[in-house]
């Protein structure tokens, strides 16, 4: 051990090889699921650093563990419990910045470290946005996070993160790391040169081939159109989407990935809908993907207490993103992480101390929600906001006055003034983490929480959950909200005391299989999903010594596949 660790800080010094538990902790422990024993924390500073660190490792006979912003909710960027046969190295990229514009933007070159907010910010003086620009953008998370997880978004004309263009180390099978480039951008030398002139920027327009793959999911358009399909659109193990570091889930080393930008909307309108009709909204959701030549950006769902439960314990969210904006965000949650991880030492204290905090915030904060938003909480089940165009505005504004012409009891809309469609968004997002901060403060007499993210059958029309009565009485609170046009809902249950989470959320997976649902639907599989036949094959192909990130979607964890998990 001390071997390997002495030449690990060769290369990054001392001060990024982190060892100790208490130093390590923040790496080891999943977001919100996972946690394990590491022999080191190793945060290089360059590709450089990274292919040397990754090198050492491999051939010390380590597992290598990839890791961005440990943000996922599977626990597939953190060790899952101590039962591996190697020592784990686990690598962490938030050093390695860096963002390189291709072709005045239309492109862009995403090193490991670079967040999408980040993202969002150098394309926003060009008039274009990068694939994602809601939700997890707010906490953090990495673009090569999302492209290794194939993670969905709520924008609809783009589809879950994808592309075919990387640079990246795979170990081959015989051990030995190689370095592959598909970026399609021409770099030449020896593998620390290639990673240098990328990171330097050191190649000419010349060099870049313009046809050398797909920067996105192109056909998701014409996926989510076609209402009559038996499928879901979109789900993290559609093996169409798998490609090389697309869906590797740390299998890879990814130094760099190439993705298209999109034209930012100059002009947008939100309209908010309620009805107390399931099938109405299903009405609704296929006359917008059928009858306009345009598409929304977005269509985002909220069950009436799933609303509830975010204005209750979600409202420091909401006013912290309205008054600060997300340039901040990612500084907190480091904060928030640190005070949690201090409030460990002292038994005394209640675990998640700093979710306590924030709730008693929550409860002196004046409520976020416009009244006429608020107004409709109390009249309709259920909820759609829906941010379209200027132009696509014109035209669905008399179709929508249209649509409950006559059945004013089944369900009405408004045009949202800009503030009023703010905050219905920002309302929404707090929704994703109400569940947990509701299981945090309500610990001593709820059993834990577990998190659904499911794609539905393109043409399901009963797309709202019914549970058995055996189920639901295990339930103290169960929360939908969702990518509705899409057909991806969130499912959030908080379970009674004493029963085990992952207990009840399996006795739910018959259910779903029998509706024809597909999950994960953009989380990948982590370590708490079973990997279908195609994502296994995928990693194999991969990482045929299993040695980068074993174990996932419950594969085995022994070198080189052996006794493969059933």
């Amino acid at each position: 051990m001390a071997s390997i660790l002495l030449d690990l800080r060769k290369v990054v010094s001392s001060k990024y090889v982190l060892t100790s538990e208490s130093a390590t902790y923040a790496y080891r422990k999943g977001f919100r699921f996972g946690e394990g024993r590491v022999e080191a924390v190793v945060q290089p500073g360059s590709l450089v650093e990274l292919w040397r660190v990754a090198s050492i490792a491999v051939n010390a006979n380590r597992i290598v563990l990839m890791q961005a912003s440990n943000t996922g909710l599977t626990g597939g960027s953190s060790p899952d419990g101590n039962n591996y046969d190697r020592p784990i190295i686990l690598i962490n990229t938030k050093r390695l910045k860096g963002i390189q514009l291709l072709g005045d933007g239309r492109q862009v070159v995403c090193l490991p470290g670079a967040e999408l907010y980040e993202l969002e910010k150098i394309l926003s003086p060009l008039g274009r946005e990068p694939h994602s620009v809601i939700g997890s953008s707010c906490i953090g998370a990495s673009v090569l996070g999302g492209i290794s997880n194939n993670s969905g978004g709520a924008l609809i004309q783009r589809g879950p993160a994808f592309t075919q263009m990387a640079l990246f180390g795979q170990v081959d099978q015989n051990g030995k790391l190689q370095l592959v480039n598909h970026l399609g951008i021409k770099l030449r030398g020896e593998p620390e040169e290639v990673l240098e002139q990328l990171q330097k920027g050191l190649y000419f327009s010349d060099d870049v081939n313009w046809a050398a793959g797909q920067g996105h999911d192109a056909d998701y358009v014409n996926r989510i159109r076609d209402v009559e399909a038996h499928t879901p659109g979109r789900y993290n193990a559609d093996p169409e989407r798998l490609y090389e570091a697309s869906g590797c889930a740390g299998k890879l080393v990814v130094f760099a990935v190439r993705l298209d930008t999109f034209p930012a909307a100059q002009e947008t309108v939100v309209f908010y809908v309620g009805t107390n009709e399931t099938q109405k909204l299903e009405e609704l959701r296929r006359g917008l993907l059928t009858q306009f030549e345009e598409l929304p950006i977005a269509g985002e769902y909220i069950h009436r207490d799933a609303f509830a439960i975010a204005d209750r314990y979600g409202r420091d969210t909401v006013a912290s993103i309205r008054y600060m904006g997300t340039k901040n965000l990612p500084f907190f949650f480091r904060i928030k992480a640190r005070i949690d991880q201090f409030g460990q030492r002292f038994s005394w204290l209640p675990e998640a101390i700093s979710e306590h905090a924030l709730q008693w915030l929550s409860y002196v904060l004046p409520c976020q929600i416009p009244s006429r938003i608020m107004d409709y909480h109390k009249r309709y089940e259920h909820h759609l906001m829906l941010k379209v165009t200027g132009s696509m505005a014109v035209k669905i504004r008399p179709w929508l006055e249209q649509f409950f012409q006559g059945e004013a009891h089944k369900g009405a809309s408004f045009e949202c003034s800009e503030k009023e469609g703010k905050l219905a968004f920002l309302h929404r997002f707090a929704a994703a983490g109400a569940a947990n901060r509701y299981n945090i403060i309500h610990r001593k007499e709820t059993g834990g929480m577990l998190a659904l993210d499911v794609a539905l059958r393109r043409n399901d029309k009963e797309w709202f959950e019914s549970l058995p009565k055996e189920i639901d009485d295990q339930l103290v609170v169960k929360l939908y909200y969702g990518h509705f046009l899409c057909h991806v809902l969130h499912q959030d249950y908080v379970v009674k005391a004493g029963l085990d989470p992952m207990a009840v959320e399996k006795s739910m997976w018959p259910e779903l299989d029998k509706r024809g649902a597909r999950y994960p639907a953009e989380h990948n599989v982590g370590h708490l999903y079973y990997a279908p036949k195609d994502m296994v094959a995928h990693y194999q192909k991969l990482d045929p010594c299993n040695c980068m990130n074993p174990g996932i979607g419950h594969t085995t964890k022994s070198r080189n596949w052996v006794a493969e998990s059933v």
